[in-house]
């Protein structure tokens, strides 16, 4: 039966068996001497690198802040309280300038010009549209003018892409920094997905979905809140809503990406992976039956549409045995 307690944890139970899966990876594995998380404020980060904490001390723990433009100041206000709560060696690397060299600002508001051509570095973001009205999910861009209007027109294919493809560099340049710490610490890479995220493809392909050990990916966002809370992270961090922290305008996942917000996602992805019938999750989340199976189909669109986020390189031929690793 779906009912709320499906997602109830025993979360002492469920830490000491990722910390115990943590320190593992390491030493088997990995063979590497300790871990680095990227930190930006949100629940999944502060999650992932309490638990990290809890595997192997704060000594063996490196957290960095990563701000660029866009960023907002409650997240770095947010990632600070959270490495200083910790007692961690952290860094702060504003990735702007490297952002800027390579042309993410450039391309993505060359593009944005061709939606609005009076856009002048106004804040923007992207939002998701059309799937639970029963039609093709598509993309509206939203932008604000200087005087706080805020105008929306649907997204050309094009454009799209090219914002996306922009936007992509800010994970996969702080993705390189991340990296660059682990080889001189001889440290192993934190990623940070959610269950959800994971499963839903909500990542870039060698950004932030690069990673050596991916400590949460089991857990759904309601639990990722509830262990940070037993870990005893500060209730500010906990409180967190969840955002993209991506484009200038504040954004909220479910705008962009996932059909539903966290809370409600959460137990339509549970039912689906469990074969619930349409009709129990309806009623369960208080809406039509029509438009559970909407929720359901996007669940399934979006893996299909995503696999690719998850495929190895594809070889002609086989070369290693695995067996080697």
């Amino acid at each position: 039966m779906l009912s709320e307690s499906v997602l109830d944890l025993d979360y002492e139970k469920e830490a000491d068996r990722i910390c115990d899966f943590m320190r593992d990876c390491l030493r088997t594995k990995l063979k590497r001497r300790g871990l680095v998380v990227a930190v930006s404020g949100g629940i999944d980060s502060t999650c992932s690198v309490a638990l990290a904490v809890r595997a192997l001390g704060k000594d063996k723990v490196f957290c960095l802040r990563l701000p660029e433009h866009d960023s907002t100041e409650a997240t770095g206000d947010r990632s600070q309280i959270l490495v200083e709560h910790l007692g961690v060696n952290y860094e702060t690397h504003n990735i702007a300038g490297t952002l800027e060299s390579i042309g993410c600002y450039k391309w993505r508001d060359e593009a944005i010009k061709k939606v609005f051509p009076k856009y002048d570095g106004w804040k923007n973001k992207i939002v998701l549209k059309g799937g639970l009205e029963g039609k093709y999910n598509h993309f509206n861009l939203v932008v604000q003018t200087p005087d706080g209007e805020l105008l929306e027109e649907r997204l050309p294919l094009k454009e799209y892409l090219t914002i996306v493809a922009a936007t992509n560099y800010k994970q996969r340049i702080r993705k390189t920094v991340e990296y660059f710490h682990a080889d001189r610490l001889n440290y192993a890479v934190v990623g940070t997905p959610n269950r959800v995220e994971y499963d839903q493809g909500f990542f870039v392909k060698n950004g932030d979905g690069s990673a050596d050990i991916k400590p949460i990916a089991h857990l759904y966002k309601i639990q990722v809140y509830a262990m940070a809370r037993y870990l005893g992270m500060p209730e500010l961090l906990c409180d967190v809503v969840p955002t993209t922290d991506t484009y200038s305008l504040n954004q909220g996942q479910d705008e962009f990406y996932f059909a539903l917000p966290y809370e409600k996602m959460d137990y339509a992805l549970w039912a689906y992976s469990q074969q619930i019938p349409v009709h129990e999750l309806a009623q369960f989340l208080g809406m039509s039956d029509a438009k559970a199976e909407l929720v359901y189909k996007d669940i399934v669109t979006k893996r299909r549409t995503t696999a690719y986020m998850h495929a190895k390189p594809y070889l002609v031929e086989h070369v290693l045995d695995e067996q080697v690793f």
